[in-house]
């Protein structure tokens, strides 16, 4: 039987005789020792701090936390080891992992077990917080998973999946860490209401990740926001991308994917907001691209992919790539820099906009003459190739460009 977590301490107690409720208390022995003597279903509550070794858990019980319990695994390694099915941890915090170059340790190390619950506790400065391996139908929500922001660097990953399926993390806070949170061989899953800020590497991570669904998701202020990798059928609907900026950073990286939804995402002050490379049926609507320096950069090797409905506004390049075969549909998107006009007056213009501009298509080639972006003679070329266009592709317009926002 799944055990049950009742959040009051004296609803706990009145638990019938079947469904045993412990107590620990500092002083009161190991709590190793007392896991070892609980019965499948039980619940230990822990009332204070707890310092010890590397804690297993063999068996579905409830662990939970008291205001003030803390376990601490002083550095020897991992924290508490999860190998059953069916077990829940509520209300704790934890910390003290060892930092390692060889062994990814853990503040909770799920391996192989089903449907844990990791819900409500807070870790600060663990080298991995949490750590699913084959896990399958995994709840981890409202958890507050705060790294070392002085040692950053050195931290490993807020949430960690590795060949999961059906799992849900939703309304969890990840700063500080390498990457907010990293999946491969993730599948079948669901990602809401989660944010990242302040990562290392990328806010979200994932490769080989395949029918997972991300919505509502905030990914602000990391090195990049997110990158997906050499995955199929994913969705991204609603999730904000803000404040990524660097060299190389950007609001969503998507390389190799085939059948994405990208849909009502807002792109805000990225380096890049969207990067397409290699994709393959990629449906990208109802967007917000707004003060990013390029807002989508649609690389040549991508095919079959759609953009429509999008509002690009305020962004130092609204479009780029680099090739000239160009086998997408780009249609219905509203260009801040459009200045034609709707003689019909059905909201759409009547010639053709090129979001492309000379400059654009000069700083792929050239990353350098970025230094020129501000000169009267960069803007007079960038007019005269949307007028008469003789380097972007032919095909890379949008033949009924929107004359309003549509997102009001």
């Amino acid at each position: 039987m799944a055990p049950r977590c009742i959040l009051g301490l004296l609803v706990l107690w009145s638990l019938p005789a079947l469904a045993r409720v412990h107590l620990h208390r500092a002083g009161d022995g190991t709590l190793a020792a007392l896991m070892a003597r609980t019965a499948v279903g039980d619940t230990i509550v822990v009332d204070g701090p707890v310092r010890e070794g590397p804690i297993s858990i063999d068996r579905p019980i409830c662990l939970l936390g008291l205001p003030g319990a803390v376990i601490d695994g002083g550095g020897e390694g991992e924290v508490l080891i999860i190998t059953a099915d069916d077990v829940t941890l509520q209300g704790l915090t934890f910390t003290g992992t060892r930092i390692s170059s060889l062994y990814d340790n853990a503040a909770i190390k799920v391996n192989g077990g089903a449907r844990p619950v990791i819900r409500a506790n807070r870790f600060i400065s663990c080298f991995f917080a949490i750590y699913l391996s084959g896990v399958d139908g995994a709840l981890v929500e409202g958890n507050v998973i705060e790294g070392a922001p002085d040692d950053k660097d050195r931290m490993g990953n807020g949430i960690h999946l590795w060949k999961c399926s059906k799992a849900t993390i939703r309304r969890n806070l990840v700063r500080d860490h390498r990457d907010g949170i990293y999946f491969e061989f993730v599948t079948d899953s669901r990602i809401e209401d989660n944010l990242t800020h302040g990562n290392v590497r990328y806010g979200l991570h994932f490769m080989f990740s395949h029918r997972d669904m991300y919505e509502r998701n905030v990914f602000v202020d990391n090195g990049a926001g997110v990158a997906v990798m050499f995955s199929h059928h994913i969705g991204m609907r609603r999730n904000r991308f803000m404040h990524n900026r660097g060299g190389s950073a950007y609001g969503l990286l998507l390389k190799e994917i085939n059948d994405g939804e990208i849909t009502g995402n807002t792109f805000v002050d990225n380096t890049t907001g969207l990067m397409v490379d290699g994709c393959n049926r990629i449906k990208a609507e109802d967007n917000t691209f707004r003060a990013n320096g390029w807002a989508l950069r649609l690389f040549a090797n991508a095919t079959g992919c759609s953009f429509s409905g999008n509002a690009f506004s305020g962004n130092t390049f609204d479009m780029s790539t680099n090739g000239d075969l160009m086998l997408n549909t780009i249609v219905a998107n509203y260009w801040d820099r459009h200045l034609g006009y709707d003689l019909d007056r059905d909201g759409h213009g009547d010639v053709p906009y090129r979001p492309v501009g000379f400059f654009a298509l000069l700083v792929e080639r050239v990353p350098y003459a970025i230094v020129f972006s501000r000169s009267l003679f960069v803007t007079l070329l960038d007019r005269a190739e949307r007028v008469i266009p003789s380097l972007s592709p032919a095909a890379l317009k949008d033949d009924r460009p929107l004359m309003r926002p549509p997102h009001g």
